[in-house]
Protein backbone atom coordinates (compact mmCIF):
# COMPACT_ATOMS: atom_id res chain seq x y z
CA UNK A 1 0.00 0.00 0.00
CA UNK A 2 1.43 3.40 -0.96
CA UNK A 3 1.71 6.24 1.57
CA UNK A 4 -1.33 8.11 0.25
CA UNK A 5 -3.64 5.08 0.46
CA UNK A 6 -2.28 4.12 3.88
CA UNK A 7 -2.85 7.68 5.13
CA UNK A 8 -6.40 7.80 3.73
CA UNK A 9 -7.30 4.58 5.53
CA UNK A 10 -5.64 5.62 8.78
CA UNK A 11 -7.24 9.08 8.82
CA UNK A 12 -10.71 7.73 8.07
CA UNK A 13 -10.35 5.27 10.96
CA UNK A 14 -9.42 8.12 13.28
CA UNK A 15 -12.40 10.18 12.12
CA UNK A 16 -14.68 7.29 13.06
CA UNK A 17 -13.05 7.17 16.50
CA UNK A 18 -13.72 10.89 17.00
CA UNK A 19 -17.38 10.36 16.09
CA UNK A 20 -17.74 7.27 18.31
CA UNK A 21 -16.97 9.08 21.57
CA UNK A 22 -19.98 8.76 23.92
CA UNK A 23 -22.13 11.90 24.29
CA UNK A 24 -20.77 12.58 27.78
CA UNK A 25 -17.19 12.53 26.43
CA UNK A 26 -14.14 10.54 27.42
CA UNK A 27 -10.65 10.99 28.83
CA UNK A 28 -7.54 10.88 26.64
CA UNK A 29 -4.11 10.71 28.29
CA UNK A 30 -1.42 12.77 26.57
CA UNK A 31 2.10 13.62 27.77
CA UNK A 32 1.28 12.40 31.28
CA UNK A 33 -1.75 14.66 31.54
CA UNK A 34 -5.45 13.97 31.12
CA UNK A 35 -7.67 15.76 28.61
CA UNK A 36 -11.40 15.45 27.99
CA UNK A 37 -12.86 15.13 24.49
CA UNK A 38 -16.47 15.35 23.41
CA UNK A 39 -17.74 13.66 20.23
CA UNK A 40 -16.38 15.04 16.93
CA UNK A 41 -13.31 16.61 18.56
CA UNK A 42 -9.82 15.85 17.21
CA UNK A 43 -7.94 13.95 19.93
CA UNK A 44 -4.49 14.94 21.23
CA UNK A 45 -2.03 13.04 19.03
CA UNK A 46 1.60 12.69 17.95
CA UNK A 47 1.27 15.46 15.36
CA UNK A 48 1.43 18.12 18.11
CA UNK A 49 4.43 16.62 19.92
CA UNK A 50 7.25 18.40 18.05
CA UNK A 51 5.49 21.73 18.64
CA UNK A 52 4.68 21.18 22.31
CA UNK A 53 8.18 19.89 23.08
CA UNK A 54 10.00 22.68 21.25
CA UNK A 55 7.97 25.89 21.18
CA UNK A 56 8.89 28.79 23.45
CA UNK A 57 6.50 30.98 25.38
CA UNK A 58 8.06 33.60 27.63
CA UNK A 59 6.37 34.58 30.88
CA UNK A 60 3.47 36.91 30.30
CA UNK A 61 3.32 36.57 26.51
CA UNK A 62 -0.01 36.49 24.70
CA UNK A 63 -0.61 33.34 22.64
CA UNK A 64 -3.14 32.52 19.92
CA UNK A 65 -3.78 28.84 19.14
CA UNK A 66 -5.52 28.48 15.77
CA UNK A 67 -7.51 25.27 15.26
CA UNK A 68 -7.23 24.52 18.96
CA UNK A 69 -9.10 21.18 18.89
CA UNK A 70 -9.08 19.82 22.43
CA UNK A 71 -6.97 22.79 23.52
CA UNK A 72 -3.76 20.92 24.31
CA UNK A 73 -1.33 23.36 22.66
CA UNK A 74 -2.93 26.33 24.35
CA UNK A 75 -2.90 24.55 27.70
CA UNK A 76 0.80 23.72 27.40
CA UNK A 77 1.35 27.42 26.58
CA UNK A 78 -0.37 28.19 29.89
CA UNK A 79 1.97 25.77 31.67
CA UNK A 80 4.90 27.69 30.14
CA UNK A 81 3.69 30.90 31.78
CA UNK A 82 1.68 32.65 29.08
CA UNK A 83 -0.10 35.73 30.36
CA UNK A 84 -3.08 35.16 28.08
CA UNK A 85 -4.07 32.39 25.65
CA UNK A 86 -6.87 32.48 23.08
CA UNK A 87 -7.86 29.23 21.38
CA UNK A 88 -10.06 29.40 18.27
CA UNK A 89 -11.77 26.62 16.33
CA UNK A 90 -14.57 26.48 13.78
CA UNK A 91 -15.91 23.24 15.31
CA UNK A 92 -18.32 23.82 18.25
CA UNK A 93 -17.45 20.39 19.69
CA UNK A 94 -13.79 21.40 19.83
CA UNK A 95 -14.69 24.68 21.54
CA UNK A 96 -16.63 22.72 24.15
CA UNK A 97 -13.74 20.28 24.68
CA UNK A 98 -11.05 22.98 24.89
CA UNK A 99 -13.13 25.07 27.30
CA UNK A 100 -13.58 22.02 29.52
CA UNK A 101 -9.85 21.27 29.43
CA UNK A 102 -8.83 24.84 30.27
CA UNK A 103 -10.97 24.54 33.42
CA UNK A 104 -9.74 20.99 34.11
CA UNK A 105 -6.13 22.21 34.19
CA UNK A 106 -6.92 25.33 36.23
CA UNK A 107 -6.44 27.88 33.43
CA UNK A 108 -9.95 29.29 32.99
CA UNK A 109 -8.67 32.74 33.95
CA UNK A 110 -5.78 32.55 31.46
CA UNK A 111 -7.23 30.72 28.46
CA UNK A 112 -10.26 31.86 26.50
CA UNK A 113 -11.77 29.59 23.83
CA UNK A 114 -13.83 31.04 20.97
CA UNK A 115 -15.69 29.59 18.02
CA UNK A 116 -14.12 31.26 15.02
CA UNK A 117 -13.31 30.56 11.39
CA UNK A 118 -9.57 31.26 11.72
CA UNK A 119 -9.20 34.95 12.75
CA UNK A 120 -12.82 35.98 12.12
CA UNK A 121 -13.81 36.58 15.77
CA UNK A 122 -10.56 38.27 16.83
CA UNK A 123 -11.04 41.79 15.54
CA UNK A 124 -7.68 43.56 15.58
CA UNK A 125 -6.14 41.57 18.46
CA UNK A 126 -2.41 40.82 18.17
CA UNK A 127 -0.28 38.17 19.85
CA UNK A 128 3.37 37.47 20.65
CA UNK A 129 3.07 33.81 19.68
CA UNK A 130 0.69 32.14 17.22
CA UNK A 131 0.49 28.35 17.07
CA UNK A 132 -1.34 26.34 14.41
CA UNK A 133 -1.88 22.65 13.75
CA UNK A 134 -4.09 22.86 10.68
CA UNK A 135 -5.13 19.97 8.39
CA UNK A 136 -2.09 18.81 6.42
CA UNK A 137 -3.65 17.55 3.20
CA UNK A 138 -5.40 19.15 0.23
CA UNK A 139 -8.35 16.74 0.14
CA UNK A 140 -12.14 17.33 0.09
CA UNK A 141 -13.60 17.24 3.61
CA UNK A 142 -17.28 16.16 3.73
CA UNK A 143 -17.95 17.22 7.36
CA UNK A 144 -16.52 19.10 10.33
CA UNK A 145 -14.67 16.02 11.63
CA UNK A 146 -12.91 15.44 8.30
CA UNK A 147 -12.03 19.15 8.28
CA UNK A 148 -9.66 18.49 11.19
CA UNK A 149 -7.48 16.41 8.83
CA UNK A 150 -8.34 17.48 5.27
CA UNK A 151 -8.36 20.99 3.83
CA UNK A 152 -10.62 21.29 0.75
CA UNK A 153 -8.66 23.17 -1.90
CA UNK A 154 -6.08 24.00 0.78
CA UNK A 155 -8.26 27.06 1.42
CA UNK A 156 -7.92 27.11 5.22
CA UNK A 157 -4.13 27.06 5.03
CA UNK A 158 -4.16 29.72 2.31
CA UNK A 159 -6.41 32.02 4.34
CA UNK A 160 -4.29 31.45 7.45
CA UNK A 161 -1.19 32.82 5.77
CA UNK A 162 -3.12 35.65 4.13
CA UNK A 163 -4.38 36.82 7.53
CA UNK A 164 -1.82 35.83 10.15
CA UNK A 165 0.38 38.89 9.74
CA UNK A 166 -2.39 41.18 10.99
CA UNK A 167 -2.46 39.34 14.31
CA UNK A 168 1.28 38.93 14.92
CA UNK A 169 2.94 41.55 17.09
CA UNK A 170 6.26 43.07 15.94
CA UNK A 171 8.98 40.58 16.86
CA UNK A 172 6.41 37.81 17.28
CA UNK A 173 6.74 34.23 16.08
CA UNK A 174 4.58 31.49 14.63
CA UNK A 175 4.87 27.75 15.32
CA UNK A 176 3.27 25.72 12.54
CA UNK A 177 2.85 21.94 12.22
CA UNK A 178 3.07 19.89 9.00
CA UNK A 179 3.81 16.28 8.05
CA UNK A 180 5.62 14.16 5.49
CA UNK A 181 2.23 13.21 4.01
CA UNK A 182 1.07 16.83 3.83
CA UNK A 183 1.56 19.83 1.57
CA UNK A 184 4.90 21.04 2.97
CA UNK A 185 6.05 22.70 -0.25
CA UNK A 186 2.80 24.61 -0.70
CA UNK A 187 2.87 25.66 2.96
CA UNK A 188 6.40 27.07 2.56
CA UNK A 189 5.37 28.98 -0.56
CA UNK A 190 2.36 30.50 1.22
CA UNK A 191 4.49 31.50 4.20
CA UNK A 192 7.17 33.10 2.06
CA UNK A 193 4.53 34.96 0.02
CA UNK A 194 3.25 36.34 3.35
CA UNK A 195 6.72 37.71 4.11
CA UNK A 196 7.67 35.05 6.63
CA UNK A 197 11.02 33.36 7.11
CA UNK A 198 10.52 29.61 7.67
CA UNK A 199 12.86 27.49 9.82
CA UNK A 200 12.38 23.81 10.64
CA UNK A 201 12.54 23.56 14.42
CA UNK A 202 11.98 19.85 15.08
CA UNK A 203 10.51 16.62 13.72
CA UNK A 204 9.19 13.41 15.24
CA UNK A 205 8.05 10.09 13.76
CA UNK A 206 5.33 7.86 15.17
CA UNK A 207 7.58 4.78 14.97
CA UNK A 208 10.90 3.49 13.59
CA UNK A 209 9.48 3.07 10.09
CA UNK A 210 9.16 6.89 9.86
CA UNK A 211 6.16 6.34 7.60
CA UNK A 212 4.43 9.14 9.48
CA UNK A 213 6.62 12.04 10.45
CA UNK A 214 5.54 15.38 11.88
CA UNK A 215 7.39 18.69 11.71
CA UNK A 216 7.16 22.02 13.49
CA UNK A 217 8.34 25.14 11.70
CA UNK A 218 9.15 28.43 13.41
CA UNK A 219 8.22 31.48 11.36
CA UNK A 220 8.89 35.17 11.80
CA UNK A 221 8.73 38.20 9.60
CA UNK A 222 11.59 38.11 7.10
Amino acid sequence: MDLSSFTDQWQMQRQQLFKAVPPEGRTVRYLDKEFWVYPETFWPFADSLPLIRNFRVDAGEHVLDVGTGSGVIGIFACYQGAGRVVGVDINPAAVRSATHNAALHGFSDTMQVMQSDLFEALGDQQFDVITANLPFRNKPAPDVVAMSQWDTGFKTNTRFFEGVGRHLRPGGRIYFVQSNFGEIGTMQQLAEAAGLKVTELAREATDDSRRQEFFVFEMARA
